[in-house]
């Protein structure tokens, strides 16, 4: 018998393929969870009348606690088993849309959403490291991942679709009720087609480094949000400072304990470094862009929620055709190539976003180019993310590649919005029509739907003259916002150019035990 063989992997055969059909449901429900409500913020806005601090809380806080609880996630899947973490997953996030969906207040909305957020944070790391362990040949693998992403960009496309009819025909809540019968499909079905992955390890949590997951990107974005709005001062940039100093001390903290949270070797890996850094800077330009390009459909040239949803299916349309595209050429392309390629094309974007005026062609074209350009990053990342892991560690890597668009979603809508926010502010400030009462300019100072509702309390030409006024300036917003992205873009596709010259180079990615015999003293809690 030779010793020199080895036995390929096994094949995954119908019972594994059906799996992945029904694991593609969390991120179908998640992707449009976050679409139908960018939809629904208009109606909601009337309904609620919240803030512009409490706007921006309903659309962030979501990703925020997704972002902060996905590595914690991620490792007591890894630890106690992924199809457990999968289904608590699950039920919790039903429990809270139903929650979210009759919330009659925006500080109940938060609330739900946030619950929502640290539920689904448990979602999409127990799918991929279910997706490794039940396909374990290497191009089914990949096949399974990329049609796994493309269930993302079918949330992207349906929720548009979803969300303008519910909107068109019932309440703003009933975007939230279209994931129940989703969900509950779900928890019948992988009981009966998805085996239970061994445990790696029965070390006990470590809910101090999972509270420094969650303090560290709350702290930052909320400062980052008070000096949009007040400008510096001491609160702001003592949340700034605090945020960083905890995520330090989480760094440091990992580096001491015997099984960390997070192990930070796995950054010494490029392909994994680059790659989840990346997703950050992805996620950041994706979901800020798509929050103002939905407002802009609605807010500005008045479309109603259907319609709106209908202007942005070629965006998702189109990067589901290049996401199949593009996993055909890994057969002749390094991934490095094609994601930085596909980052360099996604210029193209934010360039015809500088000339949207008054009608949808501009911006359908420019959001199309800036999806179609990222969906190889999205695509061909997360497996190189998940690839550079062992497998006993798969849960912790694909939490850090979601921890990156998450992250990057709650980043780009806190800091790119707030930019947005005032750019928009200070157009209003230089040109509000004169006449308007004292507290109406202070509200419609601040965000376009409130312009809008303020300008319907106005007589007719004051009015008329409020609501051209608001749209020029959420316009120029628009325009401000294209134009930080292009360097962002060029950043991003030169560094990832970069991972071709260093896959070679990748080191040895230890375990924790030979962390220990290499220095004895990290054991120490």
């Amino acid at each position: 018998m030779s010793t020199g063989t080895r036995t390929p992997p096994e094949r995954a055969g119908a019972r594994e393929w059906t799996a992945l059909a029904i694991l593609g449901v969390p991120a179908v429900l998640v992707m449009m969870n976050m679409s139908v409500l960018y939809l629904a913020l208009p109606t909601l806005s009337r309904d609620l009348d919240p803030s512009a601090p409490q706007l921006l809380w309903i659309t962030d806080i979501y990703g925020f606690m997704v972002a902060g609880s996905l590595i914690t996630m991620g490792t007591f899947g890894d630890r106690i088993g992924h199809r457990r973490i999968l289904l608590a997953g699950a039920i919790a996030f039903t429990a809270a849309s139903v929650f979210a969906a009759y919330a009659n207040s925006a500080e109940l909305l938060v609330t739900a959403r946030a619950i929502q957020g640290v539920a689904a944070a448990s979602l999409a790391p127990s799918s991929l490291s279910v997706i490794r362990d039940l396909f374990r040949n290497p191009e089914q693998r990949t096949l399974a991942i990329t049609i796994w992403m493309l269930s993302f960009m079918g949330g992207g496309a349906l929720g548009p679709l979803v969300g303008g009819v519910l909107l068109q025909y019932f309440w703003w809540g009933s975007v939230f009720l279209v994931t129940v019968p989703a969900m509950l499909v779900l928890l019948l079905t992988v009981p009966l087609l998805v085996r239970e992955t061994r445990p790696a390890g029965t070390g006990r949590p470590d809910l101090v480094s999972a509270a420094m997951t969650l303090v560290t990107p709350l702290a930052i974005v909320y400062g980052i949000k008070n000096l949009a709005v007040d400008g510096f001062g001491p609160s702001s940039l003592g949340f700034v400072a605090l945020g960083l100093v905890v995520g330090a001390a989480f760094v440091w903290r990992q580096r001491r304990l015997a099984t960390p949270l997070l192990d930070l070797s796995l950054f010494r890996v490029p392909a994994f470094a680059v790659s989840a850094g990346g997703m950050i800077v992805v996620g950041m330009l994706l979901f800020s862009t798509s929050l103002l390009t939905s407002q802009y459909l609605q807010l500005v040239l008045g479309f109603e929620p259907l319609e709106a949803g209908l202007w942005q299916l070629p965006t998702a349309v189109g990067g589901s055709i290049v996401a199949l595209w593009v996993s055909g050429l890994t057969a002749r392309f390094q991934p490095a190539v094609l994601m930085s390629a596909g980052a360099a094309f996604a210029v193209l974007g934010p360039v015809m976003l500088t000339q949207v005026d008054d009608g949808p062609g501009f911006l359908v074209a420019g959001s199309l180019f800036l999806f179609a350009g990222l969906t190889p990053f999205m695509a061909l990342g997360t497996g190189l993310v998940v690839g550079a892991a062992p497998a006993e560690r798969s849960g912790a890597a694909s939490a850090v590649s979601e921890t990156g668009a998450e992250l990057g979603g709650a980043l780009g809508i806190a800091t790119l919005g707030s930019v947005a926010a005032a750019v928009y502010g200070s157009y209003m400030a230089d040109h509000m029509p004169q006449g308007v009462p004292a507290d109406l300019t202070r509200s419609a100072g601040e965000t376009l739907p409130a312009a809008l509702e303020a300008a319907r309390q106005l007589p007719g030409e004051l009015g008329s003259a409020l609501t051209a006024t608001a749209r020029a300036a959420f316009t120029q917003s628009l325009h401000v916002h294209a134009l930080v992205l292009i360097p962002l873009l060029l950043a991003l596709s030169g560094l990832t150019l970069t991972l071709r010259r260093r896959q070679g180079q990748a080191p040895k990615v230890q375990t924790p035990a030979d962390d220990r015999a290499a220095d004895p003293a990290s054991a120490a809690d």
